[in-house]
């Protein structure tokens, strides 16, 4: 199974996967910035891209899947707010150089072989004095996924993260918060449990 015919699946159900609240870490770091315009990358089906559009933010979003489009305007609706959501993978995306004021990237998980390029890449649509905003499960959340079977994540290391990942992926920014920490999820069906997870927050330079 691909990964489009995956996420579709995943999605299919009326029930929204990773819950329909935002991620507890872009809760609480998204209203200390000015609102401004925000690209959401492997956004599912659209809690943190509605989120920031109801704390006024002009909001964008992409995935590869049209199901999580379908759900993401749906929850949109139901919040009265309005997302720019484009059904397309990473590969395909562009944005103008310099468009937005904020990136978050919550559990978009990318292959070691692109993730790298994939994170400079979208540094690229981020102006100078931007925010990135990132939370991915790190190296050694695989013991946890034996001892909490519900919390998710990738199940290969190489599609997980470490802090000298984000060192080397995010080299151009200001490094306000970079740590690697236990997390208590309580994110719908697919993120239940404890885990280990990266989290950074920084600016670009």
């Amino acid at each position: 199974m691909g990964l489009k015919e995956f996420w579709n699946e995943r999605y299919l159900s009326d029930e929204y996967a990773f819950g329909e609240s935002p991620n507890e870490f872009l809760k609480s770091v998204l209203p200390s910035i000015q609102p401004g315009k925000i690209l959401f990358p492997a956004e599912g089906e659209g809690r943190n891209a509605v989120f920031a559009a109801t704390l006024g933010w002009d909001v964008y979003a992409f995935d590869v899947s049209k199901e999580g489009k379908r759900k993401a305007d749906l929850l949109a609706q139901k919040n009265g707010v309005a997302i720019n959501y484009i059904v397309q993978s990473m590969d395909e995306t562009s944005f103008p150089i310099d468009s937005f004021d904020a990136i978050a990237l919550i559990y978009a998980h990318f292959n070691q072989d692109v993730r790298s390029f994939f994170h400079k890449k979208l540094s690229q649509f981020l102006k100078s004095g931007g925010y990135v905003i990132l939370e991915s499960f790190g190296k050694d959340h695989l013991p946890y996924q034996n001892r909490y079977p519900s919390v998710g994540g990738p199940k290969e290391d190489s599609m997980l993260y470490s802090l000298d990942d984000m060192k080397n992926d995010f080299n151009n920014f200001s490094q306000l918060e970079l740590t690697q920490t236990e997390v208590d999820l309580q994110e719908g069906i697919y993120h239940v449990g404890r885990g280990s997870a990266i989290r950074f927050f920084g600016k670009k330079n």
